[in-house]
């Protein structure tokens, strides 16, 4: 914002608010604290001070409350949060977007504010969900800046309503600044939805968490997560990542991350953390200093992350990335099939994928191995190979899940629609998954069994094993206790 605009119009902001609402209450395994809205919030607040930024998380509001919220509190702009699609889950499928219907009706009744959406679902399906939702903007990808431009030209313009938005976007008022704001989608004066490119990324970013959703997502998940970096290079098929954040990675602040962590540990305990980062082990050097930075602070706090069992993983990596507080790994390795492996797009081979759970065992490193089987090209040879190779992995934990989601954008889709199994982006908004042909569906789980690996299904039943670890206030995933009993659980906190 610019000092003119600044001199003008900030002092139009005193008593002014808008609400922020996390839609997620998707909590398998553990709810997910909603950073995505703490990181836009700290934008909004570091750019407008006197603007006044409320947040409703779903996973403690009922639809009523947020009514009264909304009503009582005349906000100028509401945004609502979307999370994810579906849970991805071809064996039990729940699909999010009647959800996001009903709070979208419960929005347009109780207020006529400007209203927009955004989110890793939403960022997925913009132009779709823009119309079912009845949105007066959206923003695709990372939101922190475009929201705050939002603002501004709603401060320009004095703006107090969607429909006042849309009437000066049809006359042409503000249909150039419109299509200036990077990842905006909205609807130009010719009824077109239009989804703005973008070229550039925020790598400079506070983040403050919201106090209550501390309190309700420590108790319950045993975690906070917070990115070290957005963006993903690699060339997966299926994945969504690319689509959401961008292909270019960018790396944020280490400086800023370590000063939100010291934040969280000495002033609320929290002593573990999950890095959300699409893949940790990228950009070697900006994570040395990140690790270093933790290691200097002084607090002893735990942490997780994704990771690829790939060549950009060492053993030297993972010692200093211990030293830090790493305990958990969660791999995305997907197959334990060459042949599959590079079906799936994977840069990385089996022997990697054995090298590196080498190293975490050597290490004392828990590590987890996330599967897709009866994806792309998947046949029962590759499924063999697979299970046998699982035999050598004794010390893990393996979560299969059947069949790959389809997403618009992605290779996968391609051969969907090549193979006649989708025809358009519609045909994807409700769970819809490539399945192969050439394997049998109804053995791949007692196959995987009878290997005597530790596969673990998504249909398995819950283990209360894990809720008597949370009441017990043991932190972090609690995955590895799901390991058969190999271990010695003294060392595990009994």
């Amino acid at each position: 914002m610019d000092k003119a605009l600044d001199n003008k119009y900030l002092d139009g902001l005193s008593g002014k608010r808008m609400l922020l609402i996390s839609a997620n209450t998707y909590a398998d395994p553990y709810p997910i604290y909603p950073l995505g809205i703490s990181y836009l919030k700290t934008a909004v607040a570091n750019r407008y001070p006197a603007l006044r930024v409320d947040v409703a998380d779903m996973n403690f509001t009922t639809i009523e409350q947020l009514a009264d919220m909304i009503k009582a509190n005349g906000y100028m702009a509401v945004g609502l949060s979307m999370r994810n699609i579906d849970n991805v889950n071809y064996q039990e499928r729940n699909y999010f977007v009647e959800w996001y219907k009903k709070l979208a009706e419960c929005i347009k009744r109780s207020t006529n504010a400007v209203f927009h959406g955004g989110g890793a679902g939403y960022s997925i399906f913009p132009q779709l969900l823009y119309r079912e939702l009845g949105l007066d903007f959206g923003i695709k990808g990372e939101g922190e800046d475009a929201l705050c431009r939002m603002i501004e030209v709603m401060l320009q313009y004095g703006i107090e309503s969607g429909a006042q938005l849309q009437s000066l976007v049809n006359d042409g008022t503000i249909e150039n600044k419109m299509s200036e704001i990077e990842g905006l989608v909205w609807c130009d004066g010719k009824g077109h939805i239009r989804v703005n490119g973008r070229v550039n990324y925020e790598k400079e970013l506070d983040l403050s968490f919201e106090d209550e959703c501390i309190d309700y997502y420590w108790e319950r998940s045993g975690m906070l997560n917070i990115q070290t970096k957005r963006g993903c290079p690699h060339h997966c098929i299926y994945c969504s990542y690319p689509i959401i954040e961008g292909a270019v990675v960018r790396t944020l602040s280490s400086e800023r991350i370590v000063n939100v962590l010291k934040e969280l540990y000495h002033r609320h305990k929290i002593n573990y953390v999950f890095f959300t980062d699409s893949v940790f082990n990228m950009k070697r050097s900006y994570n040395y200093e990140l690790c270093q930075r933790i290691i200097d602070s002084g607090i002893k706090i735990s942490w997780g992350a994704y990771f690829s069992p790939n060549k950009y993983l060492t053993e030297r990596d993972l010692e200093l990335y211990k030293k830090s507080g790493l305990t958990h790994i969660e791999f995305g390795t997907e197959s334990f099939s060459d042949t599959q492996l590079k079906n799936y797009g994977k840069e990385f081979c089996w022997a990697e994928v054995l090298e590196k759970s080498k190293i975490c065992d050597s290490l004392g490193i828990f590590y987890s191995h996330f599967m897709i089987l009866a994806g792309y090209g998947e046949t029962e040879q590759t499924l063999q190979e697979s299970y046998e190779h699982s035999r050598l992995l004794d010390n893990t934990v393996i979560f299969p899940y059947i069949g790959m989601r389809i997403y618009p954008g992605t290779k996968l889709a391609e051969y969907a629609v090549e193979e006649g199994i989708i025809k358009s982006e519609a045909d994807m908004l409700k769970p819809c998954f490539y399945i192969s042909k050439s394997v049998d569906l109804n053995k791949i789980k007692p196959n995987a069994k009878a290997t005597g690996a530790n596969w673990v299904f998504p249909d398995d039943p819950p283990q209360p094993l894990m809720e008597r670890y949370r009441k017990k206030k043991i932190r972090g995933p609690l995955w590895e206790y799901l390991r058969f009993a190999r271990f010695n659980s003294n060392n595990y906190g009994e």
